[in-house]
């Protein structure tokens, strides 16, 4: 069907009815992956199973989350992100509602863990990077602070609510509940997501397609060598062990471990839950002022400055007596939880091209999560071996300083331009 229509009909730049659509999305993705730090100890009673078991099964969603981040780049490169947004979609239903039917360590591995990972990964690690950047080129970073801020929102919204549903009904009701959202709202991604502006009859931002070229041939294409040339690059290394760094010290350590860590301290699992509430909060304001300042500040800067900021926060931690102390934590870590998103995207767009950003940032988002599930997996084994989480909270703000360090290591964007003239 071709959805083309005279530019001059559209009262609307249809790129906002995507990045609408695209927020959706991108809102169940952050709730299904923010499910298993709010069920983490209901499951461990429920099943009798280990909280190191529970975590290795976390860390497994977590990487495949990861791993699927390339593939996913790679498909949409290939076939669109609507195809790929709807089946992740699809598959992420599919998986909560089987991980309510497991009751092994092994059953749980496949389906909270490699079954859920896989389609959270086909719609939440790429897709975002993908629309910003094929829709949009002068706000770029604002609509990328958009959709990170949209994952803020995932965990606003679906933390305390999954916290109210297991106490309710138990893990299981929240699982489904999760399913259930994620199956309604893959028809409406495939009814109304589209592809590039070439499908309306445009180029980027909304304008029109220059005189004398089809709107297909302003669709860019990917280049199918720029995994040769980004791996002999020295700043996709460095992208890449930064956003590990992002990746250990948010998802990882934060979101798994926070409820559980909250409950060591004799806190309520409402009390945490509100305090990511919180932080999810805060991460939306951060995450919109990160777009923001993208397009306007260096953003090797940014992310310097936002690892310094976390690391200072995960070192304080441990100190921080139990109770409403935790707030000033979940506003300062909130505020740059994910606004490493939209520096790191525009830093992956200027040095391999905005057409490759698909491809290139798929492996970048790979390496955040492999530090996601490391440390969703040693967090857990290094709060049995020694009876707390301090340790691995300091490690965590060790880590930090060092993506501060190396995130300046960059090129800067000013001298890339110059020496690639």
């Amino acid at each position: 069907m071709n959805d083309a229509r005279p530019p001059g009909t559209q009262r609307l730049f249809y790129g906002w009815v995507v990045v609408g659509i695209t927020v959706l999305a991108l809102l169940i993705a952050a709730g299904a992956r923010s499910a298993p730090g709010v069920f983490l100890v209901p499951m461990e009673e429920s099943l009798g199973l280990s909280r190191s078991t529970l975590s290795f099964s976390v860390s497994l969603g977590l990487l495949v989350f990861g791993l699927a981040a390339p593939l996913s780049g790679r498909l949409m490169d290939r076939f669109g992100p609507r195809r790929i947004a709807t089946v992740g979609l699809l598959l992420v239903a599919l998986s909560f509602a089987l991980t309510t039917l497991s009751r092994s360590a092994l059953g749980l591995h496949l389906t909270w863990g490699l079954l859920s990972g896989l389609g959270t990964g086909l719609v939440g690690s790429v897709l975002g990077a993908t629309v910003a950047t094929r829709w949009f080129v002068r706000q770029r970073g604002l609509v990328t602070g958009m959709f990170g801020a949209a994952t803020s929102a995932g965990q606003l919204l679906f933390i305390p609510l999954l916290t109210s549903w297991a106490q309710a009904s138990g893990w299981t009701g929240g699982t489904l509940g999760i399913a259930a959202v994620a199956l309604l709202l893959a028809p409406l991604v495939w009814w109304l997501l589209r592809d590039s502006p070439a499908q309306v009859g445009l180029a980027p931002d909304g304008d029109p397609v220059a005189a004398g070229t089809s709107a297909l041939a302003a669709v860019p294409r990917s280049d199918p060598g720029v995994m040769r040339r980004a791996t002999r690059s020295r700043d996709f290394w460095l992208l890449a062990v930064t956003f590990f760094v992002c990746g250990a010290t948010s998802n990882g350590i934060i979101g798994t471990h926070f409820i559980a860590y909250c409950g060591d301290m004799g806190l309520t699992a409402g009390f945490a839950a509100g305090m990511l509430a919180l932080m999810g909060a805060f991460n939306f304001v951060g995450t919109l002022a990160s777009g923001y300042f993208t397009d306007r500040v260096d953003p090797r800067f940014l992310l310097g400055l936002y690892y310094a900021f976390r690391g200072v926060s995960l070192a304080l931690l441990p100190f921080v007596p139990p109770g409403y102390g935790l707030t000033l934590f979940a506003v300062l870590f909130g505020l740059d939880y994910i606004a490493t998103v939209p520096p790191t995207i525009a830093l992956t767009a200027d040095t391999f091209g905005r057409e490759n950003v698909g491809t290139v940032y798929g492996w970048i988002f790979c390496s955040h999560q492999v530090g996601a599930a490391l440390a969703s997996w040693l967090g857990g084994v290094s709060r049995e071996a020694l009876g707390s989480y301090d340790a691995a909270m300091i490690a965590a703000a060790i880590l930090a300083g060092a993506g501060a360090v190396l995130a300046l290591g960059v090129t800067a964007p000013g001298r890339r331009i110059q020496t690639s003239g």
